[in-house]
């Protein structure tokens, strides 16, 4: 698998994995993350792919097999700014995921996506749906910690915040 960024002639393919990757969480317990809202948003979508902040995995065959946003800066996304019941674990600049979803054709396709976003730059931050246990499990297991809670402006889910940095894995916190 490889991680480019995601061109215009992908977004057919993208729209059919979010709205796969919204059954999928409907069937998995975890309804109102993305399904009530029909998110993303094909605009909000285009914006991304617009700004190169819109990347998709593909496989050998070249087939795109999963989909993400990934930027990363000092304070760069504004819902991180307060966390409740709990706190970040490293104030550096950042990477953060969002809208991360496969197609399931093949078995690692998300974490394949989330280990290159820590690549790029080795501390990263991600949030998800209090329901939404397949992306906890594959946090838990990526060696993402659970810092608190943050709340976003699309609804009024709260939303678990994880965070990985090589910082403090090396320092052996």
């Amino acid at each position: 698998m490889k991680i480019r960024h995601t061109e215009e002639k992908d977004l057919a393919r993208i729209l059919a994995i979010y709205a796969s990757a919204r059954a999928f969480m409907k069937d998995h317990g975890n309804p109102n993350q993305w399904g009530p809202r029909n998110w993303p948003p094909e605009a909000l979508l285009r914006e991304d792919i617009a700004a190169g902040k819109s990347y998709v995995c593909v496989n050998a065959d070249d087939t795109v097999v999963g989909t993400f946003f990934f930027t990363q800066g000092p304070d760069i996304e504004p819902t991180y700014r307060i966390i409740t019941g709990g706190a970040w674990l490293d104030d550096s600049p950042y990477g953060v995921v969002h809208r991360i979803a496969t197609d399931h054709s093949e078995k690692g396709i998300g974490a394949f996506c989330l280990d290159w976003a820590y690549e790029q730059c080795g501390h990263l931050r991600i949030d998800t749906h209090g329901d939404n246990y397949v992306m906890q499990n594959l946090l838990g297991k990526l060696g993402f910690v659970h810092c608190g809670t943050i709340y976003v402006t699309e609804d009024e889910f709260p939303r678990l915040a994880y965070e990985k940095s090589a910082a403090i894995s090396a320092a052996g916190k």
